[in-house]
């Protein structure tokens, strides 16, 4: 495998940290998040105060362009703009109950990392040889800050890709030190990964 493919392999691994997150907020919704453009622009508006020009600015399209989809003129928005403005909404969506979960993790209920990955930390020829896992963990609540606090703070994919790996290891391989604490666990190839809160 080159350099290259290995590093766009490491970006899709990174990747799945994000939408794991995105999975666990859509999953907390008391109501479902507007689906038609019309209504996602109307709703990111609100958001924007009125403003259609900060919209329009945040999508990165014209002014005209959200006033033809607020007044109803344009519904069919591009790949581009519909992934846009569900993004969008989603970010902004509940923004009381998303933090509430987040705080209720960061204090007492931790966060639980479902994932089916290539987890490696011993010599080929051992039960210990690396391999694709599935595994599921409750993560302690100091590396759940930790995820959680970077999270916030804009932290990029790489830097909570080293988190939630850390809070894996510990948790499953390490299990708090019990004699493996300096164990040194690779963690790639995320097929898929679920966050709980």
């Amino acid at each position: 495998m080159t350099d290259e493919e290995k590093a766009e392999q490491a970006a899709r691994t990174r990747a799945k940290i994000m939408d794991g997150f995105a999975r666990a907020e859509r999953a907390l919704f008391t109501r479902p998040a507007p689906k038609s453009p019309r209504a996602q622009m109307k709703f990111l508006r609100k958001r924007e105060k009125g403003s259609t020009k900060s919209l329009a600015e945040r999508l990165g399209i014209s002014r005209k362009t959200v006033q033809r989809y607020l007044s109803g003129a344009s519904t069919k928005p591009n790949k581009r703009l519909q992934e846009a403005l569900a993004q969008e909404t989603e970010s902004e969506w509940q923004p009381q109950v998303k933090a509430q979960a987040r705080q209720r993790a960061a204090s007492s209920g931790g966060l639980v990392i479902s994932c089916r990955a290539y987890f490696g930390f011993g010599p080929e020829g051992t039960s210990d040889a690396g391999r694709v896992r599935d595994v599921s963990v409750a993560v302690s609540l100091s590396h759940a800050r930790a995820i959680l606090a970077a999270r916030e703070a804009g932290a990029t994919d790489d830097d909570l890709h080293d988190l939630v790996a850390d809070a894996i290891a510990d948790a499953y391989f390490r299990q708090g030190g019990g004699g493996r604490a300096g164990l040194e666990v690779q963690f790639a190839d995320v097929e898929w990964l679920n966050i709980r809160f």
